[in-house]
């Protein structure tokens, strides 16, 4: 169905521009953005995903991957379709670059309005719902209808996002989200031009918005592709660039890569890169660096930055033990851990 969109305006030529993301698609009316979600119907923008679901999966919230929000906690996935991206190597494509006819009748819930969402998550016992598989942003009515209908339950609201979104909409997404993974691609600018048609400034300054002017609890990943963005360089600048601008408290997620969609030849990670990558941001100043889509004990455990007490162990997206206090602190040199540790209640132990 198509629900009637917010950030856009009409251009002196006829056409409409939105105003969702840093892309400002500029539409004739029957024509529809690149995220292929938003169209134009006479002289405004609609959502042609709004109250139309991909999927719906129960995870640990570590899957997202969030470490540091309440550990140990499951979340209600779920997504549409669409993304304002066009990245060469996304491991959704079916997803992202998915018509939203697509959608058809092959939905997991009889009715997929927001109050839906929320019912669901409610039912099924999760502490909160992490928008995801596709790009949140480009269904952010959508998105943040079901934000506000969870919170109205008790229920907290991730967002698994490129961040590649203009101001306005910014402020208003992420007031009602209260985690967020990032990802973040490539600390350059041709990386994000050859590899995902897209621009690095508007992720960065989303990054900036999240963690200093948000309440938002902000995780990062960046997917690391052997001869594209794993070089010894660009990975210290990255990392640099989050000590210094976000602070060495934001955890980073480190990801291997697997040929997939458009990026084939390359080959997938080797764990040894990962371990580079990761001792490199380390030694940036970053307190919390963790390898994913491996097995990796040492890189997958919380460590406390002051005494070196390992915290949480976890075995793929399991916990097998937490020694963080319920109020948020190493038991062993009472340092308080950057995160939200504040419901010890919801913690499960594998």
């Amino acid at each position: 169905m198509a629900f009637p969109g917010r950030w856009w305006h009409l251009l002196e030529d006829g056409r409409v521009q939105c105003d969702l993301c840093p892309r400002h698609c500029r539409l004739r009316e029957g024509q529809q953005g690149l995220c292929a979600s938003r169209s134009r119907q006479g002289d405004g923008i609609v959502s042609t995903v709004y109250g139309r679901t991909s999927g719906l999966a129960i995870d640990p919230v570590e899957k997202k991957p969030l470490y540091h929000f309440h550990p140990g906690s499951h979340a209600l996935s779920f997504g549409t379709v669409g993304c304002n991206l066009t990245c060469r190597f996304c491991q959704n494509a079916h997803l992202s670059r998915a018509h939203p006819d697509a959608l058809g009748s092959d939905l997991r819930l009889a009715s997929a309005a927001p109050e839906a969402i929320a019912q669901t998550a409610l039912a099924h016992q999760c502490a909160s719902v992490a928008y995801t598989y596709n790009e949140p942003i480009v269904s952010a009515e959508y998105t943040m209808d079901a934000a506000e209908a969870c919170r109205a339950l008790g229920i907290q609201n991730i967002a698994v996002t490129a961040g590649y979104i203009d101001p306005a909409p910014r402020r208003e997404f992420f007031a009602r989200m209260d985690a967020a993974n990032v990802d973040l691609k490539s600390f350059s600018e041709a990386f994000y031009q050859r590899q995902c048609g897209a621009h690095l400034r508007p992720v960065l300054e989303t990054l900036i918005y999240i963690r200093h002017e948000t309440s938002c609890w902000l995780e990062l990943t960046t997917l690391v592709i052997p001869e594209h963005n794993d070089g010894d360089v660009e990975l210290a600048a990255l990392a640099r660039w989050v000590r210094t601008e976000l602070g060495p408290e934001v955890p980073l997620h480190l990801s291997a890569f697997h040929p997939a969609w458009r990026l084939r030849d390359a080959p997938p990670t080797p764990p040894g890169t990962l371990s580079r990558a990761r001792r490199i941001a380390l030694d940036q100043g970053l307190r919390y660096v963790y390898t994913g889509n491996i097995h990796d004990p040492e890189g997958s455990a919380t460590r406390c930055p002051q005494c070196d007490r390992t915290l949480i162990e976890r075995e793929g997206f399991a916990i097998q033990r937490c020694e963080i206090t319920g109020d948020g602190r190493c038991p062993h040199c009472a340092l308080s851990i950057a995160g939200c540790f504040d419901d010890p209640g919801r913690m499960r132990v594998e």
